[in-house]
């Protein structure tokens, strides 16, 4: 069965030697074009037009009123929850399933992360595991906001992530969320192009993260965005994320203490190219999607799919296997046989640095943790390699 799989995976990557990783970028566009020309305008750093476009870009790919660039997801991440109120002390509610990157913004902040569990058939937050958790966790105070019955502390936000881009049950979490007077900031770091109910991820909460890490849908080497809808926190996102610069001619004056978190001109050239094959990327992989549900058909794994009322991305594509005893197996035949696999990240409530954190049931967490492994969903462009030694691109 295992030799089958990377039959199949070198077969549908046409590659029939080489180590198969589960996601390289893909340069097919004005990439190459839009870069020389920033460098041509030796604007290369935080300063420079591309950087405005590949804002304006975002902005209306996604439908968000506002985009404001990051250096990388993490950062664009610890500026939501920052924006949206989050203070040193106070808790925020995340899940377990997620990048490390998720738990570390919200301890930027000298917030304490508070871990939910999630759905299996999302992979990212349950409302109905949060709503039971608030029920049982939280009192509101006369300010009108949410209080930790065991800590005393503010539940100052809510962070779902969407997991390797397919949709959380968002609008179930944003009603909650709003019951409760709690911030929604997404965690949308994997989800470009990805759409619940028609709307992108991202749009639901105050703010949210985007990423454009090198191994993202769309890549900008690393990098990030702020979305929001809100005119006033756009501005101060910029404001803050570019070391609170007052403008002036030539006076160096900085009114908060900020961060030195803004994109260089040529990431965001990279980025703008990216952006414009967005669709085309995701059209592709989600072919590639159907042929993996056609080889898993008649498999003992189970191919995970998107969630109803949903549009993946299809970051990356992900199996459930039987158990941590097969998963293993599995891991350790592909990647022994030249075809990258990897398991779900370990919980971050098992991280050192969180075992001290406050959590809920987390079954379906630790269920999934035993049984999910990615697996290579890189877009598949023709002869793409070949194509490029050629100078197609160019």
């Amino acid at each position: 069965m295992y030799q089958d799989f990377v039959d199949f995976v070198r077969a549908t990557f046409d590659d029939p030697e080489g180590f198969i990783i589960l996601h390289d970028p893909r340069f097919i566009g004005n990439e190459r074009k839009y870069i020389m020309d920033a460098m041509d305008s030796n604007f290369v750093s935080s300063v420079g037009e591309y950087v405005t476009k590949f804002e304006n870009a975002v902005a209306q790919y996604t439908g968000s009123k506002y985009a404001v660039a990051a250096v990388n997801g993490t950062s664009a991440l610890h500026i939501c929850l920052l924006l949206a109120g989050v203070k040193r002390d106070e808790e925020v509610i995340t899940q377990p399933v997620s990048f490390i990157a998720t738990c570390n913004a919200v301890t930027y902040t000298g917030a304490h992360p508070v871990f939910v569990d999630v759905d299996r058939h999302t992979m990212g937050l349950s409302p109905e595991k949060l709503e039971a958790f608030l029920k049982a966790n939280a009192r509101k105070d006369v300010d009108g906001y949410c209080y930790n019955v065991r800590t005393g502390r503010r539940f100052a936000a809510v962070v779902p992530m969407h997991t390797f881009g397919h949709p959380c049950l968002i609008e179930d979490i944003a009603e909650i969320c709003q019951r409760y007077n709690i911030a929604l900031i997404e965690d949308a770091a994997e989800s470009i192009g990805s759409l619940y109910k028609g709307k992108h991820t991202g749009l639901y909460g105050k703010l949210s993260a985007l990423s454009f890490n090198g191994n993202k849908v769309v890549t900008t080497g690393g990098g990030g965005m702020i979305l929001t809808q809100d005119e006033q926190l756009a501005k101060l996102a910029k404001h803050i994320t570019t070391t609170a610069k007052v403008p002036h001619r030539w006076e160096y004056n900085h009114d908060y203490t900020a961060y030195n978190y803004r994109l260089t001109n040529l990431a965001a050239a990279l980025g703008l190219g990216q952006i414009e094959q967005c669709d085309f990327f995701i059209e592709q992989k989600r072919k590639l999607t159907e042929k993996y549900k056609a080889f898993f058909a008649d498999k003992d794994m189970t191919f995970f799919t998107e969630p109803e009322n949903c549009r993946s991305n299809y970051w990356l594509n992900a199996v459930i296997l039987k158990d941590r005893t097969e998963r293993d197996a599995f891991l350790t035949f592909t990647n022994d046989h030249g075809v990258m696999t990897r398991p779900i990240w370990v919980l971050n409530n098992r991280l050192d640095m969180y075992k001290g954190c406050q959590c809920g049931d987390l079954s379906n967490a630790e269920w999934l943790e035993d049984r999910v492994v990615n697996i290579p969903s890189t877009v598949i462009v023709p002869h793409y390699y070949e194509n490029i030694k050629k100078g197609a691109y160019r």
